[in-house]
């Protein structure tokens, strides 16, 4: 499986890919921001999954994720919002635009292993 995690907090996306790797999943990217997560997604094809934050600077996730799901190149890749956005409104939002799950930071291990189903 390869994931691009999506994070403006580098602390964030450590602690992310230390949880991923800790799932046995090694081939990891990092972006910093959507317009990053876009240059790496094109890439590193073919991702299988990515774990989008809401709130960065540049490009924030939301408008990250109506991108990728409006180009059929990446109809595969799961997206799962990682956010401090629990408002069921922000929830109901991203699924609308195409996220496959949610998950409010912080989280553990379990809780990312059983959004992704393994």
């Amino acid at each position: 499986m390869r994931v691009l995690l999506v994070d403006d907090s580098s602390t964030m996306r450590r602690i992310q890919k230390n949880q991923i790797i800790g799932l046995g999943i090694t081939d990891v990217f990092e972006a910093e921001n959507g317009e990053d997560a876009w240059e790496k997604l094109s890439a590193n094809m073919p991702i299988d999954l990515i774990l989008l934050d809401w709130n960065m600077p540049v490009m924030d996730g939301h408008t990250f994720l109506k991108k990728v799901r409006a180009e059929a190149a990446y109809k595969q890749v799961k997206i799962i919002m990682c956010t401090s956005e629990s408002e069921k409104s922000r929830v109901v939002e991203a699924l609308k635009a195409g996220a496959n799950n949610y998950i409010v930071k912080p989280f553990s291990p379990e809780a990312l292993k059983e959004k992704l189903g393994i």
